[in-house]
């Protein structure tokens, strides 16, 4: 593991840096989605046994009072304030951010944003699914799709931060291909727990759109984000 002064560097991440939110939703992947995948303005539609549907749309102002109170439910003195969310969201596209919402039948049941400005680095901000639907692959379809807006966004590498106790997050970013390059020490405060810092290099084909059989381009060697 790389020690925690050689990490490289990095853009500059809001104040309020990036957390591990729901990752704490999954212990593994996803299995894949008949018909593919969930995107904004398509909802997820598991097998016929499998009750909920979620969709996935862009976040606005309308849903930070459910944000918060989910923000609060999950992270007690660490969560955002409505003053952060709502800074988040203002020139969110200017500023390279992109936040979604995870719904189902009308209600939020999670949440993910990305820094993605350009110049190859995009950084997975947040993300967050309340704690009663954990393990319904809703973290995993957030993360695909922050995942998706990156490699459309011509980006290469993803970063991101985890809590160094947040295993169910981590099995999950390992699932996509993230690897361990670092630790930053008293990260998450109040608490001063310690974060994993994980990259994952986009294959060449995903950043630039190629399909049919091709040869990725290689993960960084071993394993170890809001």
């Amino acid at each position: 593991m790389t020690r925690p002064d050689a990490i490289p560097p990095r853009p500059a991440a809001p104040d309020h840096a990036a957390r591990d939110h729901a990752a704490r939703d999954h212990a593994a992947a996803a299995p894949a989605q008949p018909g593919g995948p969930a995107t904004p303005d398509r909802p997820a539609r598991p097998d016929a046994a499998a009750t909920p549907v979620i969709t996935l749309r862009a976040m606005t102002r309308a849903d930070l009072p459910a944000v918060l109170r989910l923000e609060e439910s999950l992270f007690g003195d660490e969560a955002w304030s409505d003053a952060m969310l709502a800074s988040e969201l203002e020139g969110a596209e200017a500023s390279g951010r992109y936040y979604l919402v995870a719904e189902d039948a009308g209600a939020l049941v999670g949440y993910a944003g990305l820094l993605s400005p350009g110049g190859g680095q995009s950084d997975v901000l947040t993300m967050a699914v309340a704690q009663q639907r954990w393990g319904q692959q809703i973290g995993a379809l957030l993360l695909d799709a922050l995942l998706a807006e990156a490699a459309r966004r011509a980006g290469t590498d993803v970063f991101l931060e985890v809590r160094v106790d947040n295993e169910r997050a981590q099995r999950l970013y390992r699932s996509r291909g993230f690897a361990e390059i670092g630790i930053r020490r008293g990260y998450y405060q109040p608490s001063g727990t310690d974060a994993l810092v994980m990259q994952l290099t986009l294959p060449r084909a995903r950043r630039f759109g190629f399909s049919g059989a091709r040869r990725r381009d290689p993960k960084p060697a071993a394993g170890g984000s809001r």
